[in-house]
């Protein structure tokens, strides 16, 4: 029998009350050794016997329909089996959760390099020979692909809280500021892939995806069969940042390309083809209005975004999410407008709306100081809310406050000089701030324990994209059932286990933690009875029992298999309580006057997110998130084409993620202590994605106090810095 437990109310901190000692500590990723030394087993590394090979025939216009593919122009090459075309396989497929309607039926172009059929041969070679030989004939229509270029096509309702325009005419200071992000891509180091096999009737994809849930119904629902006929496989996963919470078309593509064959195949896209066709974030022109008295209090705040994303899709990058919490005001106003453009489409990126709209509210935060005259530190602690400024609703546990303080005090803030006036040589140096802030969810999710004795197995279809989920799980079972971690196996990324959240919006270690939490919890329960005790009364540590001045090893007192099954789903603490993860960022960067060019020298990111399930996965998801702030400040830009919207920066030589000359060697991480009792049973936030969100902004921030000038699109490349110095 399965527990379902729903989060109606505040939990007691029952880890704080267990014996194990595992939670928290730095332990190392049972899943490591696996992973450098080559041997873990990714979607593309499987070898099937009878394995074809396809390759993914792409779009070479941005808008119009398919009216030939000229298959008989590649049949005859050595070693081709077929060209394989289906309404089914030009569709976009909903992301994970979205569950939208598919906007590219038949025939039908809606975007250049959308994938519109592939190529199977016997080898990867000939395949993608031929897919580059095959020609494709269409009726091309016109179509707008550059945003700038196209007028508004949907503006939104504005958001609003008090009478902003009351607020902003009453302001004695007034800010009003546009910033511009560029379009950016996840880049996961593992790049799409699929392997598709049918036995009798039922389908097993090994892919790359992030939730494995809502996968399995996707493709179920694409090939219009029932989802019991769908297993998919996604044990190890090379990254995906959002790329790959939907199922994309070389999932899709090896499927049918398999049923039509009776045979296994497999698809693995080209780092070409996934900048071409895999969702991107979306680029931003925002408009932040800051309307303070002279003592520095907010009166207004405005946050208005244009973004862009294709006809049809119903995803529109949450570019002011943080910011209708962050700061209090007596007006709060905020408008979204989307352009339709015939382009790669737009969906989650690591932090959606966060990861580009906190740089420009923080900016303008930094600069209202400068206007104002007041520390930027201090403006953000003179301004935070008692509740959410835009429902009312109590923050769960907020320690903003502290973070900003901590940080402050461990980067030497205190000392920092007027902007402008610090120099090494031809090298001006600054220290900037942000805020951090990430809305924390709880998603449905199901886990199942079984103890055997004095060793346990964690089973859910949730996803390690690389953030530790194979460790945090091991730690949960273990420290309820009081063995050490290499006595619990977990095994994930399997569909035809329970269902669990799946990896994505920073909900997968507190929604699938709590499953297994529940799951282990139950088991606990069958212990004390075997043992003779109260529930209450029972200590588990380090394999045994004791309880009611009874004791016993679990190899003994379990005498046959204890299985415990969980579900978890959000409620009521939703409605009274906001729960988010909250921190600051600190930096301290050099820029050359002569060049622009900026050199990160030190961050320091403060931060609360809830109960700690592992300081090192934890520390490195910050990390990655801080890396990723340097590279939307300084060098990620995603350039199309503007008369066609192709992607020109189409590889890691042309699209500019950090490199390690670009990371400096002092990144620190500080998690301050905090349960939050109202968020989840193990009082847990989410961490991946409150690592970037603000963490650019420091640096663009640390730019302008080193050079006394701001500059206002993204990526602060050196010939933007140089034109900001030009008087």
């Amino acid at each position: 029998m399965k527990d379902h437990f729903t989060m109606d109310e505040p939990q007691p901190r029952v880890l704080d009350e267990t014996k194990q000692g595992v939670i928290g500590t730095p332990m190392d990723r049972p899943d490591g050794a696996r992973k450098v030394s080559g041997t873990a087993g990714y979607a593309a590394d499987h070898k099937v016997e009878g394995m074809a090979h396809g390759v993914l025939v792409r779009a070479t216009i941005s808008r119009g329909r398919v009216t030939d593919i000229g298959r008989a122009s590649v049949m005859d090459l050595d070693g081709v089996i077929e060209v394989v075309t289906d309404p089914r396989m030009t569709r976009n497929p909903a992301q994970g959760m979205a569950g939208e309607a598919p906007v590219q039926p038949g025939d039908d172009v809606h975007y250049h390099g959308q994938p519109i059929a592939v190529v199977v041969a016997e080898t990867f070679e000939a395949a993608r020979d031929a897919a580059q030989r095959l020609v494709v004939t269409y009726r091309k229509e016109d179509a707008a692909s550059d945003p700038d270029a196209t007028p508004d096509t949907e503006v939104g309702d504005p958001e609003t809280a008090g009478d902003f325009d009351a607020a902003w005419a009453k302001a004695d200071v007034r800010l009003d500021r546009t910033y511009t992000t560029p379009s950016q891509v996840s880049a996961a180091m593992e790049p799409h892939a699929a392997i598709a096999e049918w036995t009798d009737g039922r389908v097993e994809l090994r892919s790359s995806l992030q939730m494995v849930r809502f996968n399995k119904a996707e493709l179920a629902d694409t090939l219009g069969i029932d989802a019991d006929r769908v297993r998919i496989l996604s044990p190890f996963v090379g990254g995906g940042f959002g790329s790959k919470l939907g199922l994309g078309p070389e999932a899709v593509a090896a499927a049918i390309a398999s049923e039509k064959l009776g045979r296994p195949v497999r698809v693995v896209m080209s780092r070409q083809n996934v900048f071409d066709a895999v969702l991107r974030r979306s680029e931003t022109r925002q408009r932040v209005r800051l309307g303070a008295s002279k003592d520095g209090q907010l009166l207004a705040l405005s946050h208005d975004d244009r973004v862009s994303n294709l006809d049809g899709e119903g995803f529109a990058e949450p570019v002011s999410q943080a910011s209708q919490f962050l700061y209090r005001a007596d007006g709060l106003s905020f408008t979204q407008t989307v352009a339709r453009i015939a382009a790669t489409p737009a969906g989650s990126v690591r932090a959606p709306g966060e990861a580009v709209g906190m740089v420009a509210l923080e900016a303008a935060m930094d600069e209202l100081a400068d206007e104002l005259g007041v520390d930027p530190v201090e403006l953000r602690l003179n301004n935070l809310p008692d509740t959410h400024p835009m429902d009312g609703r109590a923050f769960s546990t907020r320690r903003l406050a502290d973070c900003l303080q901590d940080g402050a005090a461990r980067f030497g803030w205190a000392d920092r000089w007027t902007r402008g006036t610090r120099r090494e040589g031809d090298w001006l140096i600054g220290m900037g701030v942000a805020s951090a802030a990430r809305s924390n969810m709880l998603v449905k999710s199901a886990a199942r324990v079984r103890l055997q004795g004095d060793r346990a197995v964690v089973e859910t279809d949730m996803t390690d994209i690389g953030t530790g989920t194979y460790a945090i799980l091991s730690q949960i079972a273990g420290e309820m059932l009081g063995l050490s971690p290499d006595r619990v196996d977990v095994r994930l990324g399997d569909s035809d286990l329970p269902g669990a959240s799946g990896s994505g919006g920073s909900f997968g270690a507190s929604s699938a933690g709590s499953a297994t939490f529940l799951a282990a919890k139950r088991i606990r329960r069958d212990i004390a009875r075997k043992l003779g005790c109260p529930e209450d009364a029972l200590t588990l540590q380090n394999g045994r029992a004791r309880g009611d001045n009874r004791e016993a090893d679990l190899s003994e007192l379990i005498d046959q298999e204890l299985v415990g099954e969980a579900e978890i789903e959000a409620g009521k603490t939703d409605e009274s309580h906001f729960s988010a993860g909250f921190g600051a960022h600190f930096a301290e960067v050099a820029v050359n006057e002569w060049t622009g060019e900026v050199r990160v020298r030190r961050m320091l990111a403060v931060m609360s997110m809830g109960r700690i399930l592992n300081e090192k996965t934890a520390r490195s998801q910050a990390l990655g998130g801080m890396i990723w702030g340097i590279g939307t400040a300084l060098t990620e830009e995603v350039q199309s084409d503007a008369r066609d919207g192709h992607v020109v920066t189409r590889d890691l030589a042309n699209y500019h993620v950090p490199s390690h000359a670009d990371v400096p060697g002092d990144m620190q991480v500080v998690f301050l202590e905090e349960r939050d009792d109202w968020a989840n049973p193990i009082q847990t936030k989410g961490i991946g994605e409150l690592g970037i969100s603000g963490a650019g902004a420091a640096v663009i921030n640390a730019i302008s106090h080193a050079t006394g000038h701001r500059t206002y699109d993204c990526p602060a490349l050196p010939d933007r810095v140089i034109s900001s110095l030009a008087p």
